[in-house]
């Protein structure tokens, strides 16, 4: 979450007559993120986020994002309620930006992930697919392996300015990938973006699952091989195998791996890393200094790509065998 686009208290006054949420008694930008102006709103009934979505979120897709945690929370998961405004629709305008709000959850993300918080992740992951199943707005993909290639068609030619051997090695990946990518794995919708500050908890009870925004319709797997990119490796590097082996047990308390997503484990952990690693590459190269748009340094997704393309078994990730 971040701020970029600033408001007034005029604007938001006047935004706020559409909601039934009482008087405004102060309002804070939060500082974190890099996709959307986010705003922590204190009124009388109670505190709430409100949204303000920026150009990389495509207003068309919005009815599925807010839709999607609507159907969460009301299937008990824990995750922040659409409020809805007096003619009940979910998405306004402010300053010129589709807007929302949202309940406000308690709990501060981990910015070390135990093991005992890598096992709830799991579960939480695993009970966010089943309380989805029937979730009936769809949405593709847009990062997947067709979106990475357009990534690095953008990047290519300037990647040997953050790593020499980067563009032999993403060719070769993206060579293997095109007939070794599974296509028939258990799908439906999944986060995509679970990493530690999109999960709250208090103390190592998980309070709340947050910013769906780029939730879509995937293999259940690929969303956990996403989780294992996002908690599981230390600030040096080195993956952590009793934190792959926790939340990999955890996901399978509530929803057990098929033998098949077992078996892509490792790929899709791959081409997950390489996803985030070409996102960051792209925006690092393209995007000026001084822009709206936080950049991040490619290079911690390229060691975590570069270890999984060593991996041969999920059990390298700490899973189990049944």
């Amino acid at each position: 979450m971040a701020v970029f686009t600033d408001i007034t208290e005029t604007e938001l006054g006047a935004f706020l007559t559409e909601y039934d949420l009482a008087e405004l008694r102060s309002y804070r930008g939060i500082a974190e993120g890099s996709e959307n102006s986010n705003f922590v709103l204190h009124t009388g009934k109670g505190e709430f986020i409100l949204t303000l979505y920026e150009k990389r979120v495509d207003e068309a897709d919005l009815p599925f994002f807010l839709g999607l945690m609507q159907h969460l929370a009301l299937k008990g998961i824990n995750c922040p309620l659409p409020v809805a405004r007096r003619d009940g629709s979910l998405i306004g305008r402010l300053a010129g930006r589709p807007a929302a709000i949202i309940t406000f959850l308690e709990g501060i993300w981990p910015r070390r992930p135990t093991v005992p918080q890598c096992r709830e992740v799991g579960k939480a992951l695993a009970g966010m697919h089943l309380a989805s199943a029937d979730f009936t707005i769809a949405r593709p993909n847009a990062l997947s392996v067709d979106g990475w290639r357009k990534l690095w068609a953008g990047a290519r030619e300037r990647s040997g300015e953050v790593d020499v051997s980067l563009k032999a090695d993403i060719d070769s990946d993206f060579e293997l990938f095109a007939h070794a990518w599974p296509s028939d794995l258990p799908a439906g919708v999944i986060h995509a973006d679970l990493f530690p500050d999109n999960v709250f908890f208090l103390g190592n009870r998980l309070s709340g699952l947050i910013d769906f925004y780029f939730a879509c319709n995937d293999f259940y797997a690929y969303d956990v091989a996403t989780c294992l990119n996002a908690w599981c490796f230390e600030k040096d590097g080195a993956f952590n195998i009793t934190k792959g082996a926790a939340l990999l047990s955890g996901y399978e308390s509530v929803r057990p791996l098929t033998a098949a997503e077992k078996d892509a484990l490792p790929i899709l952990a791959r081409g997950s890393a390489l996803r985030f690693t070409l996102t960051r590459l792209y925006d690092w190269l393209t995007i000026p200094d001084g822009a709206l748009v936080q950049k991040r340094d490619p290079t911690e997704f390229v060691r975590r790509w570069r270890f999984h393309r060593h991996v041969a078994s999920a059990s390298e990730y700490g899973l189990v065998p049944a």
